[in-house]
């Protein structure tokens, strides 16, 4: 069963146990897969592969992580508490992220590879290591530690 099949058996059993916050959560994720179908030129009642469902699920999270942060400086806790609870619900479909310990391995083994010695190689180390770890690792955590590194 793909990702997108899992989703739409998940909405079902959400209306059937009248879970609002795991049904608006899901029925948004199939809202967002069939724009991604439309915007990949596709029939909307196609299925995205697994790996472009993932890519439409991490969109998702981004979303809400930044709605949340921007509710928090607004003091609108009401609407933190919703974005939090479906955040909750979609990171149940995205795998499991590497650790920072995993990402600084990685980071430093990527260095010595490509043989970085200055910050100058900033582009080339970051479009390297994020290549690597497309999926697996917070970008932003990423970031911080390839800046680290150097």
């Amino acid at each position: 069963m793909t990702i997108q099949e899992n989703i739409k058996e998940g909405v079902k059993s959400a209306m059937k146990a009248r879970d609002e916050i795991r049904l608006l959560a899901l029925r948004g994720l199939s809202a967002a897969f069939v724009n991604e179908l439309v915007a990949l030129r596709r029939k909307p009642t196609e299925l995205l592969a697994d790996q472009e469902a993932l890519t439409v699920i991490m969109r998702a999270a981004k979303q809400r992580k930044d709605s949340i942060e921007q509710f928090e400086k607004g003091g609108r806790q009401d609407l933190v508490d919703k974005e939090r609870a479906e955040l909750k619900v979609i990171e149940e479909f995205l795998p499991k992220l590497m650790t920072e310990e995993e990402i600084k391995k990685f980071v430093l083994a990527k260095k010595e590879e490509l043989k970085i010695t200055s910050k100058e190689q900033l582009g080339k180390f970051m479009g390297a290591v994020m290549a690597g770890l497309k999926g697996k690792a917070d970008g932003a955590l990423v970031k911080k530690i390839v800046e680290e590194a150097l």
